[in-house]
């Protein structure tokens, strides 16, 4: 059972950001939700013991993923058309 616990507290992250990133209308904040979820889904792949798909996970999901939305972002609006 112990064991199980951070399975828990990554799945319930994963919950978390995953209704965060639909819920905010700050795009910003929407792409540092997303982030942090693909950070959480390599976390969760570094506890499953499949270190090498974590690294590239975060590399590419967390950090490079993250970095060009927030260029796109910066080109474009910050935040969403009729959003009040």
């Amino acid at each position: 059972m112990i064991e199980q616990i951070p399975h828990i507290l990554v799945l319930l992250g994963l919950i978390a950001s995953a209704i965060l990133t639909c819920y905010f209308k700050d795009l910003l904040a929407a792409t540092l939700a997303a982030g942090l979820f693909s950070f959480l889904i390599s976390l969760e792949f570094y506890i499953l013991q499949a270190p090498d798909v974590a690294i590239s996970q975060a590399a590419i999901g967390a950090g490079l993923t993250t970095a060009i939305f927030i260029i796109a972002i910066r080109a474009t609006g910050r935040f969403e058309e009729g959003s009040s």
